[in-house]
């Protein structure tokens, strides 16, 4: 197997705004491995709050090249990402662009879509909704004639301003809405006061209201809350299961923060038998 990448600045549409900052792009990493004549490709999408960057990533996936250089088909996915993951702690977005690549490759020798690879079932699969940045309501309003086509809202609070941001969306849409705070409520009871206030305009879930690593908060909001509370932030990895799932009813899975789709689908799996609810993100 030979692996290359080339680093890419995607310019977002709008800015993108959470609670805890602002952005208009976002680095990536474009990654193939290729068989034979056959290529499978995956990416690595890097936020800045995860520290990752085109700098790290590509100096990451040059030792990546070095344990590919050794493979052949038939292969296995698991035991490759395995050796890939002790390379070096973190570099979660640069793992998962090998691993889908990995994936893609399989894909494409099997002659099978990836989902069928995972066992997924397409026609069982939940909505996706479609995610507003915390913005003026002009913008809001704009935002919300382009999700015309979604079933569900994705709407980012955490500001001094989150019930007219609400006001807002409903002014247009009365579409179910998955309420993401990311981490900027610091009062555990007025939050509660406004979760039980956002129960009443129609919105589903709860994301991440507190900051990530104050789980006593986060399980008092999830005791008394009229809607599941999901961890973000706070849960990046498979490992930290067991240290978030009584402070939340749920989880939010990215493909960039849990090193790709193996890991990602050992997550959903644990996090079911564990009565948990499941979410997937993205970056």
């Amino acid at each position: 197997m030979q692996l290359s990448c080339r680093p890419v600045l995607w310019q977002l549409r709008h800015p993108f705004r959470i609670a805890t900052g602002m952005r208009t792009h976002t680095q990536a990493v474009l990654t193939e491995i290729r068989l034979g004549d056959t290529v499978g490709y995956g990416e690595a999408s890097m936020p800045p709050y995860y520290g990752e960057t085109h700098e790290t990533a590509t100096a990451f996936l040059e030792q990546v090249k070095a344990v590919l250089q050794k493979e052949s088909a038939p292969f296995s996915t698991a035991a490759i990402m395995e050796t890939i993951d002790a390379i070096a702690p973190g570099h979660h977005a640069a793992k998962a662009s090998v691993d889908i690549a990995l994936h893609d490759l399989l894909g494409k020798l099997e002659d099978r879509p990836v989902w069928q690879l995972l066992g997924a079932e397409p026609a069982r699969m939940p909505p996706t909704s479609f995610t507003l940045g915390i913005d003026t309501p002009e913008v809001l309003r704009e935002k919300l004639t382009e999700a015309a086509g979604f079933q569900i809202l994705k709407v980012k609070l955490g500001t001094s301003d989150d019930k007219a941001i609400i006001r807002t969306v409903r002014e247009i849409s009365d579409k179910p809405i998955y309420a993401d705070a990311n981490q900027g409520w610091n009062d555990p009871e007025a939050a509660l006061d406004l979760i039980h206030w956002l129960a009443e305009q129609n919105v589903c879930l709860i994301e991440q209201p507190t900051p990530k690593d104050d789980l006593d908060a986060a399980a008092w909001i999830a005791e008394r809350s009229p809607l599941p509370v999901i961890a973000d932030e706070s849960f990046q990895r498979l490992q930290a299961l067991d240290r978030v799932k009584e402070a939340f009813h749920g989880v939010n899975i990215k493909l960039m923060k849990c090193t790709g789709l193996g890991e990602g689908l050992r997550i959903v799996r644990a996090a079911r038998e564990q009565g948990l609810k499941v979410m997937i993100g993205c970056m």
